[in-house]
């Protein structure tokens, strides 16, 4: 996937200036693509050169004028031939998992409490894509939001992102807790006799 899929899949929604788009990266497409403002900006502008997305000036008395971007028909047509590509599968790229992977040969005392730092990390992501989720459902229930509510699909890649984040507290605390009492362990038993 290219980052112009998924600014247009962010665009879908409504018009947005790119200080909005990249609001609504940070909130609910982190989860499943990373982008810095600066590439958004450059990704906008190549789009709208493409006549994907069409932009329009604000003019703006209080502030600086801004410009805001919807796709256009060729933007959803761009979308359309992705979704019939194969999608690849995703891969695992972590520093940490690498300090994790050499702990039994490197003091465990720093991946440890790096993987309490990235716990806490998680748990204010859960945090935030349960604000999301409640926010883009409103009044209903889960359950009757999945049913009818809309959009949908931002709504489940939030609730993808909230699972991912919940699987990951639950690994670095659990992986903190188990070298922690393993370096217990081992401090207890290279001791004096």
């Amino acid at each position: 996937m290219a980052l112009r899929h998924a600014v247009l899949a962010a665009l879908l929604d409504g018009e947005y200036s790119g200080y909005q788009l990249a609001k609504i990266f940070d909130l609910s497409v982190s989860n499943f693509w990373h982008a810095v403002p600066q590439q958004l900006y450059s990704e906008l502008s190549r789009l709208e050169t493409e006549g994907l997305i069409s932009g329009r000036q604000i003019i703006q008395h209080d502030r600086p004028n801004k410009r805001v971007y919807t796709v256009t028909q060729a933007g959803v047509d761009e979308l359309e031939r992705f979704a019939v590509t194969p999608a690849k599968p995703g891969i695992i790229r972590e520093n940490l998992l690498v300090m994790v992977q050499a702990v039994d040969h490197i003091c465990a005392d720093s991946v440890i409490a790096q993987l309490e730092d990235r716990a806490v990390a998680s748990a204010a992501k859960v945090e935030v894509f349960e604000r999301t989720l409640k926010h883009l459902r409103g009044d209903l229930d889960e359950e009757s939001f999945l049913r009818t509510g809309s959009p949908l699909g931002p709504y489940l890649t939030c609730l993808r992102g909230r699972r991912f984040e919940q699987e990951n507290y639950a690994w670095f605390t659990s992986t903190a807790r188990l070298l922690r009492a393993r370096a217990g362990t081992q401090s207890e038993g290279s001791g004096p006799p």
